[in-house]
């Protein structure tokens, strides 16, 4: 059995998301990032990390590419063109989606006051608007790979989850209906209601 150490409203949730749709068993240590709890498991204080057995993984998607690796699922095999099209998607997502909700949030209530720069927050909204509209273009079927769900799909739900909570303007419908579906599966609802041990 698995353990994710990590907030539910935190990067944490991609895992937790992806081993309800592995159908793995995990626990939840439930650590705010940087808090006395999370640098047990991670001396950075960044969350999630996993532990399988003795080993502590960090990075919410290393920790989901090892966990696809690892059970044969929600990727493509390694290795593969495939793979690379799933490799390609995730890093775009880091890039576009992910880096720009990190950097408004450092700017928000990460960096000390003193070292914020508010304004740069309209730029990221515009951009992250932008890359939303590029992402509805790509859709190529029910998943954004087509018609087998990987953690790339993990990834950009929990990433438009998060632009909601953080005051980002809405995504195209598009994009928003097929977010909404993916919200609705039992593993993203199942991952939702786990209460931390």
């Amino acid at each position: 059995m698995y353990t994710v150490v990590g907030a539910t409203k935190s990067r944490a949730f991609r895992v937790m998301w992806m081993l309800e749709e592995l159908g793995e068993r995990y626990t939840q240590i439930d650590a705010g990032p940087r808090s006395p709890k999370a640098k047990e498991y991670n001396p950075t204080g960044k969350i999630p990390a996993l532990l399988d057995g003795d080993e502590v993984l960090t990075d919410s998607v290393a920790i989901m590419t090892y966990l696809g690796d690892k059970h044969g699922k929600l990727t493509a095999p390694a290795g593969t063109i495939a793979r690379a099209r799933q490799d390609a998607m995730t890093f775009w997502l880091i890039d576009e989606f992910d880096a720009i909700l990190w950097a408004a949030a450092k700017h928000s209530f990460v960096f000390p006051e003193e070292q914020r720069v508010p304004e740069v927050k309209d730029s990221l909204k515009a951009e992250f608007t932008r890359a939303a509209d590029l992402l509805a273009r790509r859709l190529q079927g029910p998943f954004l790979l087509g018609d087998q769900m990987t953690h790339a799909d993990i990834l950009a739900v929990h990433c438009i989850n998060w632009s909601i909570g953080a005051g980002f303007p809405r995504v195209n419908d598009e994009l928003g209906q097929w977010a909404a579906a993916m919200r609705h599966r039992d593993a993203f609802k199942a991952a939702q209601a786990k209460q931390p041990a």
